[in-house]
């Protein structure tokens, strides 16, 4: 068996191509009327600077900048920043880039979306993540957590099932561990068995105000879903945090 978890676990399954075979079917509608309804509420003027943070393969900076917004994607995965490169243009740039180690320039508004934060064993690197941002923004710039609500997963966890996608059939596990969410991730394919793992803290909104008190962080906002109706923490779809 190839064994591809390991501490830093993101670093190849996020770089991996079955991690894009598996998720392919994101909901890029909902994605651009999220980013519609946060751009609308947070009042951006259009040509503001955004820095899309853990970006991806883009999609969500492809259709800022679409929207009329200047906008940097970074990422850690080098798979994901060069396919992103092909959409590059004069207001718009793709980057590899660590969330947790500050930017040199200063941005408008820092979004941090589809659960993107929470993977890093020391709880240090979530606080230096914090602090990068803050860091990053300019007077008067906000900041944006999309993440997922953990009252509501774990009420609806389903502890096993199978996908089966381009003739890969996934055995996905999926179990709450040391306040982590594990998603364990079985396949095989060329002759190959793969087992991957995905680790994400099961972090509260409890957990991100003790965060934002040690960082000096000000939450203006919180949100459940992608229309940004109210938060409740056991049936809301996401925890969406609006700050600077």
């Amino acid at each position: 068996m190839q064994k591809e978890a390991g501490h830093f676990w993101y670093s190849s399954w996020f770089d991996s191509p079955y991690y894009h075979i598996l998720y392919r079917d994101r909901d890029n509608k909902e994605a651009e009327n999220f980013m519609d309804h946060l751009t609308t509420f947070l009042k951006l003027p259009k040509k503001s600077e955004i820095l899309d943070l853990a970006c991806g393969k883009g999609r969500h900076s492809v259709y800022l900048n679409k929207l009329g917004y200047r906008v940097v994607g970074a990422d850690l995965s080098a798979a994901s920043i060069l396919h992103a490169k092909q959409f590059e243009n004069e207001s718009l740039q793709f980057i590899e880039h660590d969330m947790s180690l500050s930017f040199q320039k200063k941005f408008d508004a820092i979004f941090n979306l589809f659960t993107s934060f929470g993977y890093f064993e020391d709880e240090e690197d979530n606080l230096r993540t914090l602090k990068a941002i803050k860091a990053g923004l300019k007077d008067n710039g906000c900041a944006v957590i999309d993440f997922l609500n953990s009252g509501n997963v774990i009420k609806n966890l389903v502890p096993n099932e199978t996908k089966v996608i381009d003739d890969i059939t996934f055995h996905i596990e999926k179990y709450l561990e040391d306040d982590h969410f594990i998603k364990n991730i079985n396949f095989t394919h060329g002759g190959k068995e793969y087992d991957f793992t995905e680790k994400v803290r099961a972090l509260t909104l409890k957990d991100f105000l003790r965060y934002f008190g040690r960082t000096g962080i000000m939450l203006k906002h919180c949100f459940g879903d992608y229309q940004l109706n109210d938060y409740n923490e056991v049936s809301s779809e996401r925890l969406i945090l609006i700050f600077n």
